[in-house]
């Protein structure tokens, strides 16, 4: 299991309007494709104007194969091509889990599901 954050600093004043843009448009093309949403956040302190989203993958394998199907989306390259210019700068990084980490063995919410059932 790994999990990628995604960070992506917006101009001054229009983080708010890129989350809007992506729950009205982009969510709806991405998630099905990428699957696992572990979260969406913007900042509130520290560096502003920024917007992180974090997603699991199985392994670098899996990312890549969801990435590349997303990329040849042409929804996907419409909606990207719509947000661009709100954005100033993006980080990517790969995550993965210690060993005493709730996501080590999988997805942490699947974990928590399968406990309360």
């Amino acid at each position: 299991m790994i999990i990628e954050e995604r960070i992506y600093t917006c101009y001054c004043g229009k983080a708010q309007l890129y989350v809007k843009m992506y729950e009205e448009r982009g969510l709806a093309i991405q998630r099905p494709i990428l699957g696992n949403l572990v979260g969406y956040f913007t900042s509130e302190l520290g560096t502003l104007n920024q917007v992180v989203h974090l997603w699991a993958y199985e392994n670098m394998e899996d990312r890549a194969t969801r990435r590349a199907r997303l990329l040849q989306d042409p929804r996907w390259k419409l909606y990207a091509a719509e947000v661009q210019p709100l954005v100033l700068n993006q980080e990517n990084k790969i995550l993965i889990p210690a060993p005493f980490s709730p996501w080590a063995n999988g997805a942490a919410y699947s974990n928590a599901t399968n406990a309360n059932q």
